[in-house]
């Protein structure tokens, strides 16, 4: 572990309640559950003394460029992780991008640990294991009972400490906190998480949100297909660096964005999964 934070210092800072304690987890992850190389994302975790927020690092950066060099870049987060909820509650307002939409769902994430007594030294910290099935998938926590937040990556929460190390039994998703901050304000999320860059977060139900992903999947260049039926055929679209002239061609771009839809649907929550026909 490349965490280096001092124990005595987080427990003075926990009792001072005008600060956002910021842990950094590194993520790997599958994005095909068959591969066997990872994809690497920091995520962060901000305890405030109202609310916990969990996204991607790279939102936070884009949102600092963009107030530091008066930018108006955007990123749109990929991780699927994107969630906000009250202290102590298992009630999570959810985050998402579909087509070109930013939209918010609310879901109870009710987690039932199994606390076991094996323990192990990492650094100067002892660990305890605890073991969950979440979201179709059996779970292993390593976490610390002095540090005193009972929160760690995702919706993953409700341990008597806070969560430093987390994985899936079959280790599609490993987490392992690298870094502690705290900061000596609450940290505005305002243009990155309940807003995408100028978007604000449409609400909806997970009903909608499957309709939504479905019209994607069924025509992901739908733009794309509305400029060609309006032109007369001379119109040029580039689509990943190649040259699209016709509908046929993208039809063909569609089969193949639709193959790489269905090849990487390895969700963190895998039975909500969306399950694509051909």
């Amino acid at each position: 572990m490349r965490s280096i934070f001092t124990l005595i210092a987080l427990l003075v800072m926990a009792l001072c309640q005008a600060q956002t304690h910021r842990f950094i987890y590194e993520l790997q992850y599958k994005m095909d559950s068959t591969e066997t190389t990872y994809e690497k994302l920091n995520m962060i975790l901000d305890i405030t003394p109202k609310e916990v927020k969990f996204y991607g690092r790279n939102l936070i950066t884009t949102d600092s460029l963009n107030k530091k060099f008066g930018m108006n870049t955007s990123h749109t987060d990929m991780s699927g992780q994107v969630v906000k909820r009250k202290v102590n509650s298992f009630d999570n307002e959810n985050f998402i991008n579909i087509k070109n939409g930013y939209y918010s769902f609310k879901t109870t994430d009710k987690i039932n640990w199994i606390i076991s007594n094996e323990t192990k030294k990492v650094e100067n910290y002892t660990l305890q294991k605890a073991t969950t099935r979440f979201g179709g998938r059996d779970w292993a926590a390593w976490f610390c009972k002095d540090i005193p937040f009972n929160e760690g990556p995702f919706k993953l929460r409700g341990l008597p400490g806070l969560i430093f190390e987390l994985s899936d039994t079959k280790n599609n998703f490993i987490y392992h906190l690298i870094k502690s901050q705290e900061l000596t304000q609450i940290y505005p999320t305002n243009d990155f998480l309940e807003s995408n860059f100028g978007n604000k977060a449409v609400p909806i139900n997970e009903k909608q949100k499957y309709k939504l992903i479905m019209e994607f999947y069924y025509d992901p260049f739908a733009f794309e297909r509305n400029n060609f039926s309006k032109s007369n055929n001379d119109l040029k679209i580039n689509i990943n660096g190649k040259e699209i002239r016709n509908v046929d061609e993208l039809n063909t771009q569609t089969k193949s964005m639709q193959e790489v839809i269905r090849k990487y649907n390895n969700p963190l929550e895998i039975n909500k999964a969306v399950h694509y026909k051909e």
